[in-house]
C-alpha cells in the first residue's frame, strides 16, 4: 500500500475507508497492552527470544438451568488464514507513531517501529492445535504457540478473539443438534448477531452441527446452499392489499414450487394458516411438484406441531416438513420433543415419524449463546527458551488454584477405554512416554486428586495436537466444512452419553501424568517458597 507520509489521522479519515477497513481487520486488532509489552521486550533485548504460549479454557459454558460437559473447537481455519495474511505495514506503523504519552512524548520508539517493520508478521510462529471440529475439554491445551516473544505476545488478543467465540457457538450448536435427535437444524441468527461477527458465529454453528444457514454471504463463501422460509411481512403485505393469506401462499409457491416453506401463524395456525397451506399444496401436487413444508413460529410449538401433522396427514401430505422456530435452544427443543413423544400417540400419530419430518430453526439463542455469552479461554506463557538448547518452564501462581496453568513443553493424548469411548485427556511432558508401563497414574490439574488406569483398560491412545502453522502459512491441509463436521460427529460418537447430557453432565477427566504434576508443584513451590510433592 502506497500511503506515503500520510499521518494516521489522514489514514483513518472518512476519505480513506479502504485503509480504515484494513486497519480494523489487520494486525492492530489487538489490545494496547500487547504492544506496550512488546516494546518492553524489544528494549530489553527479549523480542526475539523464543517462548511457548498455551491456549485453553478453564470451565465449560454454564447456561444456568443446563450445562455443557464438552466443547467443540472452532475458528482455527479463519485464524490461520489471518495469520498468514497480516503484518505491520505503513498504515499500522503510522498509527502507532501518532500515539503520545501523558507528557506528549512518542509512546513507541522509532527503533521499535523499525523492528516491527522488519519482523512484524507471524512467519516465525509455529502452532500446534487440536483440529477444528473436534471435542475439546477444560484445562487441556487446544493450541500451543511457539515463536519470538514480541510477536507471540501480540498474537494473544486476535487468537482469543478468533477462537473463543466460535468455540462457544459451535458448542451451543452441537448441543442443539443433539437435542434435535439428529434432525435438520437451520441457523438464522444474523439479525441478532454481533455485526460482522455473525459470520464467525454462523460458520461456527455449521461446524458445531447446524445443517444450513440463512446467511447468504457466508453460504457463498463456503460453497453451500443458503436456506430460508419467508417472513410474516410477506403475508401482511398481501393482506393489506386485500389479496389475503391464501393468495400470498399461492404467489410464493408459484415462484418457488419445489422448495417453498410457508409460515402459517400470521393469522391463525389451525383455522387459517394450515388450511390455506394445504389448499396450495394440493395445487402443487396436481402440477407434479412436491410441497416443501410449513413453519411454526409462535404458540405452543409442540401442540401445534402435533395438530399440524394430523391435519397434513389427513390431507395426504405425510411427508411435508414441519419447521419450528421462535427462540429455540437445546433445552427448548428437548422440551418440545419430549412433549411430542407424549402427545402424538393420543392423536393416532407415530411420534418417531413426526419427529423425523421436523426441522428446527435457531437464531438469537444460538448466535448469542444464550445463558453464557462468553468462553473464558486464556493464553498463558508456559515456557521460554533458555538459550542452552532446552526450554525453561514458566508458571503463574494464584490463590485461585483453578488459575494455575499446566507449565512447560507438553503433549496431549486422548485415552479410549475398552468400550472404545474417550475416558480421559492426558497432559504429559514433551519427552515422556506415559503409557510405557502397566499402570498410569493420573492427577487432577489443580487439586490433590488422582486415580490409576491399567494398560489393559485402554483400547487405544491418540495424540491430539497437530502442526497447523509453520513458516508463515497454514499447514493443516485447509480441511473443508464437511471434513470438519465429520470430526465432530465421530468424536461425539466416542464420547460417553453422560458427558453429552444436556443437564448436569458427567465430568470428563483431564489429567496430568505424575511427571507433569510434579513439575507443576515444583514450580509453584519455587515461586512461593513452599514445598510440594505428589508422593
Amino acid at each position: 500500500m502506497s500511503s506515503g507520509g500520510r499521518s494516521a489521522a489522514s489514514l483513518l479519515s472518512g476519505s480513506n475507508e479502504a485503509v480504515r477497513g484494513e486497519l480494523l481487520d489487520g494486525i492492530l486488532q489487538t489490545d494496547q497492552y500487547q504492544l506496550t509489552m512488546a516494546q518492553l521486550y524489544w528494549k530489553e533485548g527479549l523480542a526475539e527470544r523464543h517462548v511457548q504460549f498455551d491456549f485453553f479454557f478453564r470451565s465449560y459454558p454454564d447456561y444456568g438451568t443446563h450445562q455443557a460437559g464438552y466443547c467443540i473447537a472452532a475458528g482455527l481455519g479463519p485464524l490461520l488464514e489471518w495469520m498468514g495474511d497480516t503484518r505491520f505495514g505503513r498504515p499500522e506503523l503510522a498509527a502507532l507513531a501518532e500515539q503520545r504519552t501523558a507528557d506528549g512524548k512518542r509512546r513507541f520508539d522509532q527503533g521499535f517501529l523499525s523492528w516491527l517493520e522488519e519482523h512484524g508478521d507471524f512467519s516465525a510462529i509455529d502452532m500446534l492445535a487440536v483440529p477444528e471440529g473436534r471435542v475439546v475439554h477444560a484445562n487441556a491445551p487446544i493450541a500451543t504457540v511457539r515463536g519470538p516473544l514480541a510477536m507471540a505476545q501480540i498474537l494473544e488478543t486476535p487468537l482469543l478473539n478468533r477462537l473463543n467465540y466460535p468455540t462457544l457457538i459451535a458448542t451451543k450448536a452441537s448441543r442443539v443438534k443433539e437435542a434435535a435427535r439428529g434432525g435438520p437444524v437451520m441457523e438464522f441468527g444474523m439479525r441478532r448477531g454481533p455485526e460482522s461477527g455473525a459470520h464467525a458465529g454462523g460458520r461456527a454453528a455449521l461446524v458445531g452441527g447446524c445443517d444450513f444457514t440463512s446467511n447468504v454471504a457466508l453460504s457463498a463463501s463456503l460453497g453451500i446452499e443458503p436456506k430460508g422460509t419467508h417472513a410474516h411481512s410477506m403475508v401482511q403485505a398481501f393482506m393489506a392489499l386485500d389479496l389475503g393469506e391464501l393468495e400470498a401462499f399461492r404467489r410464493y409457491v408459484d415462484l418457488y414450487p419445489d422448495e417453498a416453506i410457508l409460515l402459517v401463524d400470521t393469522i391463525d395456525v389451525l383455522e387459517s394458516g394450515i388450511p390455506n397451506a394445504i389448499e396450495v399444496f394440493k395445487g402443487l401436487r396436481a402440477q407434479g411438484h412436491k410441497p416443501g413444508g410449513i413453519r411454526l413460529d409462535s404458540g405452543d410449538l409442540a401442540y401445534l406441531s402435533v395438530q399440524a401433522a394430523r391435519m397434513l396427514n389427513d390431507a395426504g401430505f405425510e411427508d411435508v416438513s414441519i419447521v419450528i422456530s421462535s427462540d429455540l435452544d437445546e433445552l427448548a427443543i428437548w422440551s418440545i420433543l419430549s412433549q411430542i413423544d407424549e402427545e402424538a400417540p393420543r392423536y393416532g400419530l407415530d411420534r418417531d415419524s413426526l419427529v423425523r419430518r421436523m426441522m428446527f430453526g435457531v437464531g438469537t439463542r444460538l448466535i448469542t449463546s444464550h445463558g453464557d455469552p462468553s468462553l473464558g479461554g486464556v493464553y498463558k506463557l508456559v515456557a521460554i527458551d533458555d538459550l542452552a538448547g532446552s526450554w525453561e518452564p514458566a508458571i503463574k501462581v494464584s490463590e485461585d488454584l483453578e488459575k494455575i496453568p499446566i507449565p512447560g513443553e507438553k503433549q496431549l493424548f486422548r485415552v479410549y477405554d475398552e468400550r472404545g469411548l474417550a475416558s480421559a485427556d492426558v497432559v504429559a511432558l514433551a519427552d515422556e512416554d506415559p503409557f510405557e508401563g502397566d499402570l498410569l497414574e493420573l492427577h487432577h490439574p489443580h487439586r490433590e486428586v488422582h486415580r490409576s488406569m491399567r494398560r489393559s483398560e485402554i483400547s487405544r491412545v491418540e495424540a491430539l495436537l497437530e502442526s497447523v502453522f509453520e513458516d508463515g502459512r497454514r499447514v493443516d491441509g485447509s480441511p473443508d466444512l464437511g471434513t470438519i463436521r465429520e470430526r465432530r460427529a465421530l468424536d461425539l460418537e466416542q464420547l460417553d452419553t453422560g458427558v453429552r447430557r444436556l443437564v448436569n453432565p458427567h465430568i470428563y477427566h483431564v489429567s496430568l501424568t505424575s511427571k507433569m504434576k510434579q513439575l507443576q508443584l515444583d514450580l509453584v513451590a519455587e515461586a512461593t517458597g513452599a514445598s510440594g510433592s505428589i508422593s
